[in-house]
């Protein structure tokens, strides 16, 4: 029997946590023996779980970050110890995916993986693993991660740090991640393949593999509410809400409709939901997926007016529910829709958002339409059999 063994900061929860979970559920269908390994926050699995650090750790690395610009080069001690797990599983693949945010030390861990004859796959959710520094250099137009970062113009943004060391940053990740010459590359939009294809890592094999959802939980459960009470409802969903993710867009949007359309934001925090404008309703980050899915189901749109994105899953589940979309032109979420299930609009266009909720309305997307599109192209079994493809392949080699 193979193993699998996956590496993300969180186990079935939020969009890579539940991507980890599905391809690991479908390895077990396909014979595999299959391992996530987290640093915090859980659902349970179906996967054997193996936390990775203490609270106490992950502050000690948000510090050193924040004052070095040394993220993902902390946790020396949870990252040694982990490795000796890793020797004990005796994984036939390694699949990573996000191992930054503070809690795995990525050179110790490509030092050993180097090593050794471990087939590694790594799925990329966004642009960290080939830069000096950020996640999203598409938000400052910078393009010093092709030949070399320096004087990072995102050292103040997330993760935020004090110095700039982003061309010793960039020099190691270069230095490591090339090394392995047992690395294959996914990128989860064909946005973001490109970007790959343009930086230090274009030689290494890459494969585009759409994320997908889980279409027996994400399908329609209730009818529209427009057609109770008249009101257009729209629906906008993050795990976080910040500037990038474009909340003061739907801040200027609800200043500019009529009370006829009703805003809803989901994901926010506490202090968020106590602060929000007249006008809007808000809810906290939930992992209730029930809950989730009737407010997809009975809204008439999803509206993401995110500036920096990979390839959202939120589209996805939308889409899946049956409720069109109104994306910004940005990474790869333009990805998941048509023009029978959307409308894509320029980044801080307000005015073209409001044309398209009055297309959307007056015009009446098929909820089928959008239903149809997420079971030809997105659903799990389909996207995430490809892994195991994939896994297959590397270790027949």
């Amino acid at each position: 029997m193979p193993t699998l063994l996956q590496i993300n900061v969180t186990a079935n929860w939020g969009s890579t946590g539940k991507i980890a979970e599905a391809i690991g559920i479908s390895a077990i269908e396909h014979g595999w023996k299959s391992y996530i390994a987290y640093r915090q926050y859980s659902n349970p699995s179906k996967s054997n779980l193996i936390k990775v650090g203490t609270y106490i750790d992950r502050y000690l690395h948000y510090f050193e970050n924040r004052f070095f610009d040394r993220e993902g080069l902390a946790s020396r001690r949870n990252t040694k110890l982990f490795i000796k797990r890793i020797q004990n599983i005796k994984p036939d693949v390694i699949h990573l995916h996000n191992i930054h945010d503070h809690w795995l030390n990525y050179r110790l861990l490509f030092e050993y993986l180097n090593q050794t004859d471990i087939k590694v796959v790594w799925t990329f959710h966004d642009c960290w693993p080939f830069t000096g520094h950020c996640f999203h250099f598409v938000t400052k137009n910078c393009d010093r991660w092709k030949t070399m970062c320096h004087d990072c113009p995102l050292q103040h943004e997330y993760p935020k740090t004090m110095i700039d060391r982003s061309t010793k940053n960039f020099e190691l990740k270069k230095k490591m991640f090339g090394e392995n010459k047992n690395l294959s590359i996914v990128a989860c939009s064909e946005w973001l393949g490109n970007f790959v294809k343009n930086s230090f890592l274009k030689d290494k094999p890459l494969t585009i593999i759409h994320n997908g959802v889980d279409l027996k939980v994400f399908q329609p459960t209730l009818p529209k509410k427009s057609f109770e009470d008249g009101k257009f409802r729209i629906l906008a969903v993050s795990n976080v809400w910040n500037k990038e993710k474009g909340i003061d867009d739907i801040f200027k949007l609800r200043e500019v409709l009529s009370y006829d359309y009703q805003i809803t934001i989901v994901g926010l925090s506490e202090k968020q939901v106590k602060t929000l404008p007249p006008g809007i309703i808000g809810i906290q980050r939930t992992q209730n997926v029930q809950e989730l899915v009737n407010l997809y189901s009975e809204s008439d749109v999803l509206i993401n007016p995110t500036y920096a994105d990979t390839f959202p899953t939120v589209n996805l589940e939308a889409l899946a529910c049956g409720t069109p979309i109104i994306t910004y032109r940005t990474g790869g979420s333009p990805e998941a829709i048509d023009e029978k299930t959307g409308v894509i609009v320029e980044q801080g266009d307000i005015k073209s958002i409001v044309e398209a909720l009055s297309k959307i309305k007056t015009f009446t997307f098929s909820p089928d339409e959008c239903r149809n599109r997420a079971v030809k192209y997105f659903m799990n079994d389909k996207c995430f059999e490809k892994y195991i493809a994939l896994y297959s392949q590397l270790i027949e080699q």
